[in-house]
C-alpha cells in the first residue's frame, strides 16, 4: 500500500485529533471505497461556514453522542467533504484549509489554486 499524498505532493499530515476527525476517525483526512462524501479537505471551520452548512443540511455544531461526535466550534479543524468545501468556497464562505494535511484526492474537486487562495498557514 502505497503512502498517502496530500494536495502539494508531499505525504498527508494529520489534520486534527482533538476533536477526532476523518472518515476513519484517525485524525487524517484519508479516504477509501467507503467514504462516499470524500472526506479529504482538512479544513479550520469559521461559524460562518458551520451556519452555511447547518443550512444546507449538515449540522456540524450540534454533538452527536451516538455518532461520538462532539459538535464543532469556530477554530476546529475537521476533514470536511470536498464536494461541500468546493459549494461553500463557490458562495464565497469556504474555511481556510491545511494544505499538508488535505488528501489529494481533493483536486478531483478542486483547484490547488483554490485551495491555495484559502490556506492557512502553519506555524
Amino acid at each position: 500500500m502505497t503512502e498517502a499524498r496530500n494536495v502539494l505532493g508531499g505525504t498527508l499530515e494529520t489534520c486534527c485529533t482533538s476533536p477526532m476527525t476523518g472518515f476513519y476517525r484517525d485524525g487524517v483526512c484519508n479516504t477509501g471505497a467507503g467514504d462516499l462524501g470524500a472526506h479529504v479537505v482538512c479544513a479550520q471551520v469559521t461559524q460562518e461556514f458551520l451556519d452555511y452548512t447547518k443550512a444546507q443540511g449538515n449540522d456540524l455544531s450540534t454533538p452527536a453522542p451516538v455518532f461520538n461526535f462532539p459538535g464543532l466550534k469556530p477554530g476546529d479543524r475537521w476533514c470536511l467533504c470536498a464536494s461541500r468545501w468546493k459549494e461553500a468556497f463557490d458562495d464565497g464562505i469556504a474555511p481556510p484549509v491545511v494544505l499538508e494535511a488535505t488528501h489529494a484526492s481533493a483536486l478531483e474537486y478542486v483547484s490547488l489554486d483554490d485551495l491555495k487562495q484559502h490556506a492557512l498557514k502553519v506555524a
